[in-house]
């Protein structure tokens, strides 16, 4: 199957560093902030997204993990911090690519449940095709494709990339 390489790993890390600025200047009053990525991709790409603040800034970056059943988002979403871990802070809920919003909305409710001092959004692509209405606060790359077309990132040890297909 022909790869269509719509980001690099050098664009990827780019584009990390560029919204972990993002990041700080939005959070530049905390003292910490809570990084929520949803599993696997949305995780990592949470994960990339807190070392980097590390490096750029003095913020507490707490990761969290959040586990959303993407087949059925109406059961219950777990995370690997208990909600007293995230009160009253500020939280980044981060995924790799915007599909149709399903899941993000579904981690956004999560949180909502919970107050928080603030509250935004990260992925690394917006693809505009959103079933529901929520939005990502920063995003890497807004992409316009047909439903038929799907990005898939992929984040291994030693490669990074997104590509269409």
């Amino acid at each position: 199957m022909m790869k269509n390489i719509i980001l690099t790993q050098q664009e990827i890390e780019h584009k990390i560093r560029r919204i972990a600025f993002q990041i700080y200047e939005t959070f530049s009053d905390e003292t910490e902030v809570v990084v929520a990525g949803i599993s696997n991709n949305g995780y990592t790409f949470g994960k990339k997204i807190a070392a980097e603040l590390e490096k750029i800034s003095p913020l507490k970056i707490i990761l969290c993990e959040v586990k959303i059943n993407k087949a059925q988002p109406l059961d219950k979403v777990h995370t690997s911090l208990p909600a007293e871990d995230y009160i009253n802070k500020a939280l980044v809920l981060t995924d790799d690519v915007l599909n149709s919003g399903t899941t993000l909305i579904y981690g956004v409710k999560h949180f909502l449940e919970v107050p928080l001092k603030k509250f935004k959004t990260a992925v690394l692509i917006d693809r505009n095709h959103k079933q529901y209405p929520v939005k990502a606060d920063f995003k890497g790359l807004s992409l316009s494709t047909s439903l038929q077309e799907h990005i898939q990132v992929i984040f291994e040890e030693n490669e990074e990339y997104a590509y269409l297909s």
